[in-house]
């Protein structure tokens, strides 16, 4: 074995230094190494430094420390970092052996070469504003159809690989389909694409899909993670809240193009735009997403610095592609951004007027100007009668003390009819100074109705307040932002995070000085806004957020974004295979007015996009995870669309747009533990039952188990990217949760229906509609075997058929027989199952 091992020991190295590049550069083989393994101890955070030594800064990593240097460019034998990574000395080995963290022989051998050719350091890639690199000079035809194809052949090519060839019409229809609008396109829409002889007809598609309603639909859904939108407030009793109308917002802002610059201005400042409007405001719902609690016990200054953080990571993840958590206790030990740059960007959002625990106000009201002149007209009719009331009041203010004794002598003579509520018999018992609230407002109440003066009006104030809480509750409310000037609150940078010490310096809005050192109160003269953050992040000096986001619409197209770490651009994340394609998108992106459907038609109608997702032996080897662009992606489709595409095939799915948040089917008993008040899940028993999934009530501390089941995130949180398991529950709710057994009945009865006469012709016409391919003959074979033994035993059992067809609210056909339906229920669950059912690809 020892002579085995002395063997295979030098093929090893052999491989591995055959991958190290002849000349390595910092950003994309150095930084890595350093920041893994060195940063931590040498580098940014000052409080966390060894040795007064950073490596993670040239001219400090060349300064000479107690007569020794670090690194001396290009002299090893000089550089005190080589002898101490190359020592065999345990006491100066470094990193030190107690370490988890140790360097390969790969690893070494990059920083030797880097230190032999200069050590030269490169500023982090993601924190230079990106310029737009030419286009390079490749071109294959068939394949390269824009600048997103120059760029991943040229990568190919430098690397020896071949991509694949295009997909099939089927194939690419169904994914523009499931991409653009999240619904399944039905077997004859695939037909009528194959047979479209257009040279244009993939960008005719495209267009037809941007323009669909379901569009806004589809990409508000990854928008509704990264700024955790959800109809509860997360903490403690998870009470719900009025915010639904910033959804439909989000649907709609995606379906008119609203440009992205604007549409980060109406969230962050939509309440101090000079043309503020309703909209606006609405998109200002942003803000106030942050979780609260109502916990008689909770401590004020605990859930403001709660909701500051929140703010702060909110506006990192989304905007700036960033990690900022860490700078809540101390200065970020990777990237540059100090405790200061923390609390100062918290500090854009101390205007907002809003207590930290307790409950929420209802909101602003969302209708149409008809509607809110009516509720004015409402509201000036009771604020006449009020004025009425208290004017004559005054007058009979005088009266009051005798009005008590009369009470007095009138229960004293009788006891039992005197006709004076209990309330106020309480109330005449305590003495005046010390009548609580409520019993004075009882005393208060019965002399305004039983006072002949007072009676009439009183009964007017009344009959005027009931007509607008009639008119009012049922309206769309939202909670909208509204600023307050001074300042709300005063943002403090708290020592290691600690809420409970205010002798913090008092923080003024201002950006992370490392991306702009010149924007803040002191240097502007005046208290920074919202409307200041806003415009600075979409502007051209903030390198990050262009970047960022069409990263993360790369993703929603090709599975993993060009850069794969979506939340983080920092030097912890990876550093993009391709960037020169991913500065070359955000350059674009910005010189188009940051217009979003150019950039998804863009992507879309790329070669790169309509590739087959089938590697060739060789591409699954050296390119396993398709970071080379060299294939189409393929993945399970998300939790929502899984539902829509099962009620869409089913032909249940109810295809309303917008509105207030549904409840489809959940487990009794599953809200059991959430208290204050308890509650129970009431299912939809409408229309509501079959809506899309996006606009599912979501509970934050207990989220319907069928998305928790299909890693739909709480959104307690910013969630840039969602985890894909693979864990038994997930077929457990695709094949027994009701909405799926409800849909595949349904299909069932379509399949009958519309299928054809005989069990061949349905399951073919089944498979066609769900997959748009023709199923092969050992495909319909199967089915066929599993529809008749299932017509046998369904025909046995009664009561398993009966319990099979009842699932759900929609009402069965009467003019099927009941064993069949079953069965082909069976079949139906079956291919709405099926991996290529579920699977964009």
């Amino acid at each position: 074995m020892r002579a085995l091992a002395l063997v295979f020991l030098p093929a090893v190295l052999f491989a591995a230094e055959s991958s190290i590049s002849a000349k390595p550069e910092y950003n994309r083989d150095v930084r890595p190494i350093l920041a893994d393994a060195c940063f931590r101890c040498h580098g940014f955070d000052k409080n966390t430094r060894e040795a007064d030594l950073r490596l993670d800064v040239r001219e400090a990593a060349l300064a000479k420390i107690d007569g020794i240097f670090p690194i001396v460019p290009g002299k090893l034998a000089e550089s005190e970092v080589w002898l101490r990574i190359t020592s065999t000395d345990k006491d100066d080995l470094m990193p030190p052996p107690k370490e988890h963290r140790q360097l390969a022989p790969r690893e070494r051998e990059v920083l030797k070469r880097w230190i032999e050719q200069g050590a030269e350091y490169q500023s982090h890639w993601a924190y230079i504003a990106p310029g737009k690199p030419a286009l390079p000079a490749v071109k294959e035809p068939g394949f390269t159809r824009g600048a997103i194809d120059q760029f991943a052949l040229a990568r190919q090519r430098s690397l020896g690989l071949k991509h694949v060839g295009e997909a099939d019409r089927a194939t690419l229809g169904r994914r523009l389909y499931l991409d653009l609008i999240g619904l399944p396109p039905t077997a004859e829409e695939i037909d009528a694409f194959q047979k479209d002889p257009a040279p244009d007809a993939v960008e005719a598609l495209v267009e037809k899909l941007l323009a669909s309603e379901h569009y806004g639909e589809r990409m508000a859904v990854w928008w509704l993670d990264l700024v955790r939108f959800a109809d509860t407030i997360g903490y403690h009793s998870d009470n719900p809240w009025n915010v639904w109308p910033y959804r439909d917002y989000v649907i709609g802002a995606f379906n008119s193009n609203k440009r992205f610059d604007r549409f980060t201005l109406e969230q962050i400042a939509g309440d101090l735009l000079p043309d503020a409007t309703q909209q606006t405001r609405v998109a200002s719902t942003f803000n106030r997403l942050s979780m609260t609690t109502r916990e008689g016990g909770a401590q004020p200054k605990q859930y403001e610095a709660k909701t500051v953080t929140d703010r702060v990571k909110a506006i990192g993840t989304v905007w700036l592609g960033q990690t900022y958590m860490c700078s809540e206790c101390h200065d970020h030990k990777y990237d540059p951004v100090t405790a200061r740059d923390f609390y100062s960007l918290g500090a854009f959002f101390a205007d907002i007027k809003e207590e930290a625990i307790g409950f929420r106000e209802e909101g602003m009201v969302v209708a149409d100007d008809a509607t809110l002149a009516q509720l004015k007209k409402l509201d000036d009719a009771a604020a006449k009668v009020r004025a009425e009331l208290d004017k004559r009041l005054k007058a009979t203010e005088a009266e009051l003390p005798f009005w008590e004794d009369d009470l007095n002598e009138r229960i004293g003579a009788d006891p039992k009819g005197h006709g004076v509520t209990k309330e106020v018999v309480e109330a005449l018992k305590v003495e005046k100074a010390k009548r609580n609230a409520k019993q004075k407002q009882a005393l208060d109440d019965f002399f305004q109705r039983n006072h002949p003066l007072l009676g009439h009006v009183r009964k007017q104030v009344d009959a005027t307040a009931k007509a607008r809480k009639i008119f009012y509750e049922p309206l769309p409310k939202t909670l909208a932002t509204e600023s307050t000037a001074p300042a709300f609150r005063t943002v403090r940078l708290l020592p290691r995070g600690d809420w409970m010490k205010e002798d913090g310096v008092e923080m003024k809005p201002g950006v992370p000085a490392y991306l702009n050192a010149k924007l803040n109160s002191a240097d502007a003269g005046r208290r920074l806004t919202r409307l200041d953050l806003a415009q600075w992040l979409v502007s051209r000096e903030n390198p990050l957020a262009a970047r960022a986001f069409v990263n993360r619409l790369w993703k929603q197209f090709f599975g993993v974004g060009l850069c794969k770490t979506l939340d983080d651009l920092g030097t912890q994340g990876e550093i993009p295979p391709n960037q020169a394609l991913l500065d070359w998108l955000a350059c674009e992106f910005m010189d188009s007015g940051w217009d979003v459907k150019h950039m998804v038609k863009l992507m879309v109608t790329s070669g790169v996009y309509r590739q087959s997702s089938v590697p060739t032996k060789e591409l699954a080897q050296v390119d396993p995870q398709n970071r080379e662009l060299t294939r189409a992606g393929r993945w399970r489709l998300d939790a929502e669309f899984l539902r829509d595409n099962a009620l869409s095939i089913s032909g249940l799915l109810v295809q309303k747009l917008g509105g207030p948040s549904v409840k489809p089917y959940q487990p009794a008993g599953y809200w059991e533990n959430l208290n204050f008040p308890v509650r129970e899940w009431a299912n939809d028993k409408d229309a509501n039952q079959w809506r899309r999934g996006l606009y599912t009530w979501w509970q934050r501390s207990y989220l319907h188990p069928a998305l928790m089941a299909l890693d739909a995130p709480s959104r307690e949180e910013c969630t840039a990217e969602r985890v894909r398991s693979n864990i038994p529950q997930q077929a457990l709710v695709l094949l027994n949760d009701p909405t799926y057994v409800e849909a595949a009945r349904a299909f069932a009865a379509r399949i009958i229906a519309e299928g054809g006469d005989d069990a061949e012709d349905r399951i073919e016409w089944a498979w066609r509609q769900a997959t748009q391919r023709a199923p092969k003959p050992e495909e319909v074979a199967l089915l066929a075997k599993l529809l008749d033994d299932h017509k046998q035993s369904f025909a046995q059992d009664a009561t398993g058929r009966g319990t099979l067809l009842n699932i759900g609210l929609s009402p069965a056909p009467k003019d099927v027989e009941p064993s069949e339906l079953a069965a082909y229920t069976s079949v139906a669950r079956a291919i709405l199952n099926l991996h290529e059912t579920i699977t964009r690809n």
